[in-house]
């Protein structure tokens, strides 16, 4: 408590109710899910897009059907231009980059470049639909990175509005969607290629932070009818099911696909020594027109390439007969590694995550090397790792390329279908993604590396996020932000802020705090829960206290509100004859004393193990309810019949303590 000077008190106890959260309402209720009244926006795209591969550019065409599912009368519409990034005119990003140091190394000068890419959107016409199908100029402006438009009428709750909008854009060479020239050719991930809807909440009204560049995305879920158009020889894939398979896949791949879904291992469709032969493509010439469809997804995605070594496979959930397709686009200088990780562990993230959080709804999961060393879409991943030019790779690398791929299929749960603001809270899906993360490489090591996995150095996968111990060094440094910090405000250790305190925080709670029955049930509820719809961080914790049955706000408050650390001290170890105490030995020769104290500002359970002058061992732990009455110290006392001679605090190093050299005490020599 704080005392004040007129002898007042305020409660400061860490367990005290969090006053952040906003009430609960008829959108988002007490116990962490949408309320009865919940509703979100829907936007429907249809899209026809031509990649031109003598320029580089991306000209595009779409019709949006926005649909009013808000008790809002809607004046005006915001979307996200995300290509104007990149824009001399447009971007804030460029405008804000300090100075460069007084020397710059060649190295750095190649990756950064002295010339900024200009890339932004060229808008070329916005116009609104009216009732009788005709076209009308509409009203915009650009703001940066997000434009509006003017509505002619207001747009009523219930009610939809359709728009149409020309762009185009020259593809960049870094960045999440650009290009990279291999030796088969360019290889093309287009990502946030298209002018998207911003978000209309129940929380934000309008959602419009500007990108740039480290906030990802907060997107409505809607509909695709996707045509990308594209060179004859090239290999596509994309968000969505291909309508046209027999337009642009020869009657040999058509009966490769169909074989290979019925196998969890990888067969090739395109193998090697088929890339750039013209008898592995239905046309010899011209352009080819690809069409997709996805249905309840927030985004698409795709790529495209001549350069393309294609492996696909099929997994099927038991008692589901349901096939979701699984594929793999690299090109040969990502062999022989690629061939042999990339779908097994896009395979082996469907069998994880749908355990812990949900079965993967979508029809397809793909996962494609190319420019972008990490990054996912509804569907659709792109990974980096490679080997060397002679073939050969490290363990690390194998390592790398495995966690990378579960990293990036898994964003398909957190936050394509569980869809957090990632342009605020990082933590909600890269903090929750590394979580899972972490189970999938186990799962993996297990399942490709035999009862011995743990001795084999190309599946153990040491300083991952999630274990207590990698997150220490982090803890120990004083110039941190919360992990309740907006994504695009994180100064200094974005990685460690954004994925591993999160994850390594719930591993706690599972293996530690609540035990792995309580959480997982609270934690798939929030899942499911949340499934296809747009949580807050509110709506997690509660959902998850809600589900597990505890009370955490000294776990929200320390771990995702503070930068506190946890280090606890043994203080004092001290024993008493039992017959001095209660006059008898009744319950044993000795009365044990342990005081710990708090020295950091984290509560946090504590766990000793406690060595005897048998050699016998005992483990003792304590809930973190210890510390209610008092947070600096507390001592335990307990009866026993041997002589303690040695004390271990955390002994399985489980808390990230920033100071371990007060976790032990030995009793004197000749005790």
């Amino acid at each position: 408590y704080w005392l004040h000077d007129d002898g007042s008190e305020t409660n400061r106890s860490i367990f005290r109710p969090i006053d952040e959260w906003p009430d609960p309402n008829e959108f988002r209720n007490a116990a962490g899910a949408p309320g009865y009244a919940y509703w979100q926006q829907q936007a429907d795209y249809v899209i026809e897009a031509e990649l031109d591969p003598d320029n580089h550019v991306l000209h595009g065409s779409e019709r949006i059907t926005y649909h009013n599912n808000s008790p809002d009368p809607l004046g005006y519409l915001w979307l996200q231009l995300d290509q104007n990034v990149r824009s001399l005119e447009n971007s804030r990003t460029y405008q804000t980059q300090s100075a460069l140091a007084d020397e710059v190394s060649p190295a750095f000068r190649r990756f950064i470049g002295l010339t900024p890419f200009d890339g932004g959107y060229t808008i070329g016409r916005v116009q609104l639909v009216m009732d009788d199908g005709s076209l009308v100029d509409a009203d915009y402006r650009i703001n940066s990175t997000i434009m509006r438009v003017n509505l002619a009428e207001p747009l009523e709750s219930g009610t939809v509005v359709e728009f149409e909008i020309d762009w185009s854009f020259p593809v960049p060479d870094r960045g999440r969607g650009g290009k990279e020239l291999v030796s088969d050719g360019w290889i093309y991930e287009m990502a946030q290629w298209f002018p998207r809807m911003s978000v209309y909440d129940d929380v934000n009204g309008w959602q419009t932070e500007q990108f740039l560049g480290r906030g990802e995305f907060y997107l409505n879920f809607g509909n695709y009818d996707v045509k990308v158009t594209v060179p004859w020889d090239h290999i596509v894939d994309a968000t969505g099911l291909l309508q046209n398979p027999e337009d642009v896949l020869t009657p040999t791949q058509l009966a490769r696909l169909e074989e290979a879904y019925t196998s969890e291992e990888p067969r090739f469709i395109v193998p090697a020594d088929e890339v750039g032969d013209p008898d592995a493509r239905p046309v010899n010439d011209g352009m080819v027109t690809w069409h997709y469809k996805a249905e309840n997804v927030r985004d698409f995605a795709w790529v495209s390439s001549r350069a393309f070594v294609w492996d696909a496979a099929g997994y099927s959930y038991p008692g589901d007969e349901r096939v979701i397709q699984v594929h793999s686009l690299y090109p040969r200088e990502a062999m022989p590694l690629w061939d042999k990780v990339s779908t097994r562990a896009t395979v082996q993230t469907l069998k994880t995550y749908g355990r812990m959080a949900f079965e993967y709804p979508y029809p397809k999961a793909v996962n494609v090397n190319g420019p972008q060393g990490g990054m996912e879409y509804p569907m659709v991943a792109f990974c980096g790792a490679r080997p060397q030019p002679d073939g050969s790779y490290s363990e690390g690398t194998e390592r790398a390329l495995i966690s990378v791929t579960i990293h990036e299929v898994g964003h398909n749960w957190f936050p394509m279908i569980v869809a957090s603001d990632e342009r605020k809270w990082t933590w909600m899906d890269e903090g929750l993604n590394s979580f899972l993360q972490f189970y999938g490489q186990l799962d993996y090591a297990k399942t490709y590396c035999g009862a011995q996995w743990t001795q084999n150095e190309s599946c153990v996968f040491q300083g991952g996020r999630g274990p207590a111990p990698g997150i220490v060094s982090y803890m120990q440094d004083p110039d941190q932000v919360p992990l309740m910090t907006e994504s695009d405000l994180i100064h200094k250790d974005f990685g460690n802020n954004g994925y591993t305190k999160p994850a390594t925080g719930l591993v706690m709670l599972r293996e530690h705090i609540l035990t792995e029955g309580p959480f997982d049930e609270a934690f798939s509820g929030y899942a499911q829960k949340w499934m296809f719809k747009k949580p807050k961080p509110a709506d997690f914790f509660r959902s998850m206290e809600d589900g597990a049955g505890e009370h955490l706000a000294w776990f929200w408050r320390g771990w995702f509100y503070t930068t506190h650390a946890n280090d606890q001290a043994l203080d004092m170890v001290a024993t008493q004859d039992a017959t001095e105490l209660i006059g008898n030995a009744s319950q044993g020769q000795y009365y044990h004393r342990i005081r710990i104290n708090n020295e950091g500002g984290l509560v946090m359970p504590v766990e000793l193990e406690f060595t005897y002058a048998d050699g016998s061992t005992e483990r003792m732990d304590l809930p973190v309810d210890i510390w209610r009455m008092n947070e600096l110290n507390f001592t335990k006392g307990f009866f026993s019949s041997k002589a303690l001679v040695k004390v271990v605090l955390d002994p399985d190093e489980a808390y990230a303590d920033i100071d371990r050299s007060d976790n032990e005490w030995n009793a004197s020599p000749g005790r």
